[in-house]
């Protein structure tokens, strides 16, 4: 059986210094395999805030920005480019995290060296059509259609979880898949400043805070998180919501927060540095987090490893993140229940302090060095396999 430490070519659509949680899990294994003894090598975008720039074993490709999020950028699919990369290096295994430009070339390449091609299903892409409206219902068939037949052509798919896993199965993907989450390291979250949102943004810590962290975009539901809050607020006094993070419906969200009455209740910061982001989490009491697109939602877990209970709606990634009545609570149904079910926390702190212990210890089951080691096993199996 082979065991030597691996040269693996990770391709995707986005990389640092654009911020996703796609690129937050290429950051988070590529550290951990590469404490591993692995070498990992990453072929992404160019972005002009890198342009130029020599960045140790990662390959940069030409791009263009796309209009529906100036942040994006698109990379132009040169497989005699990445040939030319690959060359030399002598890549065991290809792990793609895009079924589209960047995922295309790492395909390709795969087939070229003859080595195994993995894809990690990140995103449920089908939920993202709002972004090209005039082609509705069309585009999403269409997506699943397309994910299922790149899911198909791979020797290997992970999914960040067991639901995910089921999902792209009914499907008709009947290549192997495996589901392994992103890992975290809990630590990170646990002795952040408790006075960061007093200090930074003026939320008294007698108040009750209730914290979203994520992308500000219509796939995250935001607006049923402020009409939930709506009816929280009108029951607690001291209930605030702050929202962190940046995109397209930061406006929108202003101007709704406004017809609402909760202009003074509703904070957006904006996007916050993640090496402060600890601090934002333990100012906090209740994670809220309306998102049904997410495949994982590492902002879950996140929260969850800084001792905060999480109230969700079941979708996806929350549903197999948050244990219902135990690290946190579910919700099926609308606006009210969510509503319901956060100001039962807020009612009762025993509750609220005995999910936050189990939530704790749900995170540090979900650490980055463990993940990594799952990861590695799936990559030896292949390899393995493909070797007899």
């Amino acid at each position: 059986m082979i065991k030597k430490p691996l040269k693996i070519g990770f391709f995707s659509d986005s990389f640092h210094p654009y911020v996703s949680g796609v690129v937050l899990s290429i950051e988070t294994f590529s550290r951990e395999l590469a404490r591993l003894g692995h070498e990992i090598y990453i072929f992404a975008p160019e972005y002009p805030q890198v342009k130029g720039q020599q960045e140790e074993n990662i390959f940069r490709f030409p791009s263009f920005h796309t209009p529906f999020n100036p942040e994006f950028y698109i990379a132009l699919p040169l497989t005699r480019k990445a040939r030319k990369y690959v060359s030399d290096i002598g890549l065991d295994l290809i792990h793609t995290h895009s079924p589209f430009t960047m995922g295309q070339v790492g395909k390709r390449i795969a087939r070229y060296l003859g080595v195994p091609l993995v894809f990690t299903y990140h995103t449920l892409y089908d939920q993202y059509v709002h972004y090209a409206p005039l082609l509705g219902q069309l585009t999403k068939k269409g997506l699943i259609k397309y994910t299922r037949n790149y899911c198909n052509s791979c020797d290997l798919v992970i999914t960040p979880t067991d639901v995910i896993r089921d999902m792209i199965k009914d499907y008709g993907v009947t290549t192997p898949v495996l589901a392994i989450p992103t890992g975290i390291y809990p630590e990170r979250f646990q002795n952040g400043d408790p006075n960061f949102l007093e200090e930074k943004y003026g939320v008294p810590r007698e108040k009750k805070v209730l914290l979203f962290v994520g992308r500000i975009g219509k796939e995250k539901n935001l607006a049923f998180l402020l009409r939930a809050f709506s009816y929280i607020a009108s029951r607690d006094k001291d209930a605030v919501l702050v929202l962190v993070g940046s995109g397209p419906e930061e406006r929108a969200l202003r101007l709704l927060a406004e017809d609402l009455g909760l202009k003074d209740r509703v904070i957006l910061t904006g996007r916050i540095p993640p090496e402060l982001i600890s601090g934002v989490y333990k100012s906090a009491d209740i994670f809220v987090f309306p998102s049904v697109t997410e495949t994982q939602g590492l902002v879950l877990v996140e929260a969850m490893a800084a001792g905060m209970p999480v109230v969700a709606k079941a979708a996806f990634g929350s549903l197999a993140m948050v244990r219902d009545g135990v690290t946190g609570y579910l919700c099926k149904g609308d606006e009210e229940e969510f509503a319901e079910k956060t100001l039962a926390l807020l009612k009762d702190p025993d509750l609220k302090n005995s999910m936050a212990l189990a939530a704790l210890k749900r995170a540090q089951e979900l650490s980055a060095d463990k993940m990594a080691l799952r990861l590695e096993s799936a990559y030896y199996g292949l390899i393995n396999r493909k070797g007899e």
